[in-house]
């Protein structure tokens, strides 16, 4: 199995799962009349990259899915699992086959029923080779799905079958206790593929050439365009449950530039930084979040040599301070990592104790400048180079390019290290990223449910997201036991991905920087919002305004 979650740049955690992990919702008070005007303007600090959900890979993307698609369920406000497309489901074979009932009620926007066999193409599409979704391994607990995804087995080997148009059958290699969540996830919904057929591989670059079932239709997206409108789909199954005609969606790369327009009162939410939290969190419309998402500062071994010494790569940890950058820098109520897991991603079944606590090394988070110019001398020798010049890439949002310059400053302080900042757009950097095109780079995560393996497993040595060349023989092993062998015993298996973390952060395969917070602006009449913190965040269907 491999990578269960979100690619997320330093600011684009505006973020993403689908998990009990401090899931909460705004409240709703059934006394409040409904304003004449349900019309909500919003901001982002990326652009949109896909409305496919085979394609998609970002926060942004699976938060515009979740909120024009649907699939078998939705999270509530607790972050549970709840009958979507399912009207009930019946698990049996030990926990390895599920059975689904399906709503005779769901039609695409195009008015075509949504059935069984739009789930089977779904799923099969995904994991097609042809296709080359980067997010594919994440159906691998479904039967024959791996060997379907590598072109060992046809695409009709995947445990998925239709059994009439309202009847889904699913069968598992193993029982995963969270597979409900994985359900609620984007990447699991249906798709129609009289729509796939008609607009090819033009399918979801558009508004105008992507088909819906969820709450909102995504419209006046060209694919580049850096404003989109979420509208009210009269399509929808359940739209008596939808209040908002629409949300318009606006980029602002800066916070400078979403705050002055909430201020102006042209948008109803804006994210916070620095000066402005301090400014405002004493306003009733504070809201402060703490996403399970991590930022982390990734080296490339492919790219350059001097990454593959261990000593390198601990000397370039330990010379960052994290808790400076959270503090003086950041000054939005980030915190300072404890390791490649953030807090909220679970607790030790028979103690309590958080992951991150448990599985903390001191001294591969720790700013040791003296340690690290020694290690870095020891490096070098090692590997013959006299001085690293080095180039890192980051986003071109606010929050990306303060990490950047804190980082290389850091960095310099280490006699012969140079570093270039090179700025991209958002989108870009996700495909460089991608490529392993670059040679340092900001790069963040966010989960889909609140596990460990849902971070763990980004560095697998053949997972897709693993773009570094970092390889450990005994983190795999780790992994895949905990994973394929120890699934039904939760202790043991707790106890394997702690020791993975530990092997992860103390051959500083990667290098952890801090656990982002979201503070923002949202006007105290924008009620109903359910937010994830530990997946995909905003869930706007029963969001309405109050007079």
């Amino acid at each position: 199995m491999k990578k269960k979650g979100t690619i997320l740049t330093i600011a684009t955690l505006s973020l993403l799962t689908l998990a009990g992990c401090g899931s909460q919702s705004s409240s709703s008070n059934s006394s409040n009349k409904y304003a004449a005007k349900q019309e909500l303007n919003w901001t982002e600090s990326s652009e949109l990259a896909s409305s496919d959900l085979a394609k998609a890979t970002d926060t942004l993307s699976f938060t515009v899915l979740q909120n024009t698609q649907e699939g078998l369920y939705r999270l509530n406000s607790k972050g549970t699992p709840a009958n979507a497309l399912a009207t009930s489901t019946k698990v049996t074979n030990g926990g390895k086959t599920y059975t689904f009932n399906l709503r005779k009620n769901a039609k695409w926007s195009n008015g075509e029923p949504v059935t069984a066999k739009d789930f089977v193409y779904s799923w099969q599409r995904t994991l097609d080779p042809k296709t080359a979704s980067q997010d594919a391994f994440y159906l691998y607990q479904v039967k024959n799905a791996e060997a379907v995804n590598k072109g060992k087995q046809p695409l009709s080997a995947l445990g998925i079958k239709a059994d009439g148009k309202y009847k889904l059958t699913v069968q598992l290699t193993k029982p995963v206790s969270y597979f409900k969540k994985l359900l609620a996830w984007p990447l699991f919904y249906p798709l129609n593929q009289k729509a796939v057929d008609q607009y090819g591989k033009k399918y979801g670059t558009s508004s105008a050439t992507t088909v819906y079932n969820g709450p909102f239709r995504l419209t006046k997206w060209s694919g580049t365009s850096k404003t989109w409108t979420l509208a009210k789909n009269k399509t929808y199954w359940d739209k008596k449950a939808v209040h908002l005609t629409k949300i318009n969606e606006q980029v602002t790369e800066s916070t400078t530039t979403s705050y002055n327009l909430y201020n102006a009162k042209k948008t109803d939410e804006t994210l916070l930084s620095g000066q402005q939290i301090k400014n405002n969190k004493n306003s009733k419309d504070f809201v402060k979040r703490l996403p399970t998402g991590s930022q982390r500062l990734d080296l490339n071994q492919k790219k350059v040599a001097a990454f593959k010494n261990a000593d390198v790569r601990k000397a370039f940890s330990l010379a960052i301070d994290r808790t400076q950058l959270v503090n003086d820098v950041l000054q939005d109520g980030s915190v300072a990592s404890k390791g490649f897991v953030p807090a909220g991603m679970g607790n030790n079944p028979k103690t309590g104790e958080a992951f991150n606590q448990e599985a903390y090394v001191k001294e591969g988070v720790s700013y040791n400048l003296k340690q690290a110019k020694s290690l870095l001398a020891k490096g070098l020798k090692q590997t013959g180079d006299k001085q690293l010049n080095v180039t890192l890439s980051v986003s071109d949002t606010d929050t990306s390019k303060q990490t950047a310059e804190f980082v290389q400053s850091s960095l310099e302080k280490l006699p012969n290290v140079k570093v270039t900042i090179k700025t991209v757009p958002y989108i870009q950097l996700i495909t460089q990223q991608n490529n392993g095109n670059y040679e340092l780079t900001l790069a963040g995560w966010q989960s889909v449910f609140a596990d460990p393996i849902n971070f763990l497993d980004v560095f697998e040595s053949d997972s897709s997201y693993n773009t570094t060349g970092w390889k450990s023989a005994q983190f795999d092993k780790l992994l895949d036991e905990a994973e394929n062998q120890d699934g039904n015993k939760p202790t043991t298996r707790w106890s394997k991905l702690v020791q993975a973390e530990k092997v992860l952060i103390n051959d500083q395969g990667t290098i952890p920087l801090y656990q982002a917070a979201k503070s923002q602006l949202l006007r105290s009449n924008v009620k109903g919002i359910v937010y994830n913190g530990a997946g995909v965040p905003y869930d706007f269907k029963t969001t309405y305004i109050a007079q």
